[in-house]
């Protein structure tokens, strides 16, 4: 129907009018009926687009409501990721106060897949591969040392026992060299209590 309201009322004041000029009742009955069927569809149409638009915008609220909270829930994400930043950056770590091999040491004496091109290029995977040689290299001086620490033990044992051995032999020794001064001491004092033949006077 290509009509509107305000078209519909000039039709129903001009009927008025022509009716209070003498028109036949019928036909103004006729034509007041077309013209109040023409003012319900027009309330019909109006009622639809009305509902039409109260949905639209319901539509529209919700998808804001929907984009408001998505906005707010990055806005809180983001405030979060900050925080956890800041938190990363103040983060006081022992490897800053670790001693690591020098670069060039690390170059000279790291694995050839710890110090490829793009590691040295990787300021973050270059000191991730430097703590971890230092690990290495720590746990196996660490280990190196508990294996000198042992054969230290086993060479001190050792030596406590050639020290023991060393000591019952001086023992036995000194023991020979008081026995072998006695003796001779003894063999000294037998020869003199033994007369002289030279001194002793054959009789005439």
């Amino acid at each position: 129907m290509d009509f509107n309201s305000t078209t519909l009322f000039d039709d129903l004041s001009r009927l008025v009018e022509k009716d209070g000029a003498g028109n036949d009742i019928a036909t103004t009955h006729i034509l007041a009926s077309a013209l109040m069927a023409k003012l319900k569809a027009l309330n019909r149409a109006a009622n639809l687009a009305t509902r039409h638009t109260k949905d639209a915008t319901a539509a529209a609220r919700h998808d804001m409501d929907q984009s408001h909270l998505g906005l707010q829930n990055l806005l809180y994400e983001k405030r979060h990721l900050e925080r956890e930043i800041e938190k990363c950056r103040q983060f006081a770590s022992i490897y800053q106060d670790v001693s690591l091999y020098s670069l060039d040491e690390f170059k000279e004496l790291a694995p050839e897949e710890a110090r490829t091109e793009e590691v040295l290029a990787d300021e973050h995977q270059l000191m991730l591969n430097r703590l971890s040689f230092e690990l290495v290299e720590r746990q196996r001086l660490d280990q190196r040392k508990k294996e000198l620490i042992v054969a230290k033990e086993e060479l001190l044992k050792e030596s406590k026992q050639k020290q023991v051995i060393m000591d019952n032999i001086k023992t036995q020794i000194d023991s020979l060299v008081k026995a072998a001064t006695e003796t001779q001491k003894k063999v000294e004092e037998l020869a003199q209590s033994i007369p002289n033949p030279s001194n002793t006077q054959t009789p005439s």
